[in-house]
Order: C-alpha cells, then structure tokens, then sequence
C-alpha cells in the first residue's frame, strides 16, 4: 500500500495531490527510496535531494523519479462453490 498523497508539505500543509513518482536515490547497484511526489513538486524534491547530497547527509548517486503505475485485478473473488463445510458432530 502506498499513500494516496504527494509526500510534499508547503508552509505546513500536505499536499492533496495523487502521487505520480516513486523518488529514489540509485547508487550503483543499490537503489534507496525516499518518497513520493506529484508533478508541481518534482522540481522541489530534486532540489531539496541535491542540498542534502552536497551536505553528505544521504547518498550520492542519481535521484530517480519512477512513474506510479495503478494495478487493479477482478480475478481474485470467491464463489459458493470454495466455501468447505467442517462438521463438528462427535461420533461415538
């Protein structure tokens, strides 16, 4: 589960608009996560990565903006027929 808003706050207040990117830091072979954020604040968050790079307080390495892909699925429900009868009854 992700949640359903950008994790950027602007003079105290969050933003409502729906995550667009997964924000990580790729570095070599690892990748880091680091947040999520909209369109209208990609510029920000690139900004605020690269301050905190310089000051080596996280990892160097390319800041990575990965699109959020909605997955759905109808195939997974439940008929009459997958319901199993346990019956207590003790015989003697």
């Amino acid at each position: 589960m992700m949640p359903d808003k950008c994790s950027v706050s602007e003079e105290g207040k969050q933003c409502v608009n729906p995550p667009q990117f997964i924000v990580s830091i790729v570095d070599g072979k690892d990748e880091y996560m680091f947040g999520l954020t909209c369109q209208k604040h990609r510029h920000i968050v690139t900004g605020k990565l690269t301050i905190l790079q310089d000051e080596g307080k996280i990892h160097s390495g390319k800041i990575s903006f990965t699109p959020v892909k909605s997955v759905g699925t109808d195939c997974i429900h439940g008929d009459a027929d997958d319901l199993v009868q346990i019956d207590l009854k003790k015989s003697n």
